[in-house]
């Protein structure tokens, strides 16, 4: 299964978001000056990034199944 190019790639995109999100929730736990400037535009990315990971997703269990 790691040797499946698809599924490196969902990987890869779950991963991407996984760490947008950490980064919004760690500078909404601390506030200050990043998180003031930064908020909006991290939501933004995650939910571009979690798209991507759930189209990567279906095309994965489309061509797998």
């Amino acid at each position: 299964m790691f040797h499946d190019p698809l599924f490196i790639l969902v990987v890869i995109a779950v991963l991407v978001t996984l760490f947008i999100l950490m980064l919004g929730i760690g500078s909404f736990g601390f506030g200050g000056k990043f998180h003031a400037n930064n908020a909006n535009r991290l939501m933004r990315y995650r939910i571009a990034a979690q798209a991507v990971a759930i189209l990567c997703i279906l095309i994965f269990v489309y061509f797998r199944r």
